[in-house]
């Protein structure tokens, strides 16, 4: 299991008061010129992404007669 596996996992353990101290941590581990960050859509479509790329539903650049 990876340590962020982990991490997520032990979160369901943390009393919720603690949570906010928690959150606070991880905060600072954060680049603060992060101005790019990912939404929900980007993530479904990174998932899909990876999912037609496993199945081979992609086509390489190479393919595809620019």
């Amino acid at each position: 299991m990876t340590v962020k596996a982990q991490i997520v996992e032990m979160m369901d353990f943390v009393p919720e008061r603690e949570l906010p101290i928690i959150l606070e941590v991880v905060k600072r581990f954060i680049p603060s010129d992060i101005d790019d960050r990912m939404t929900e859509d980007d993530l479904n479509s990174h998932r899909r992404a990876m999912e037609e790329y496993r199945s081979g539903e992609t086509v390489s650049h190479s393919e595809i007669d620019w």
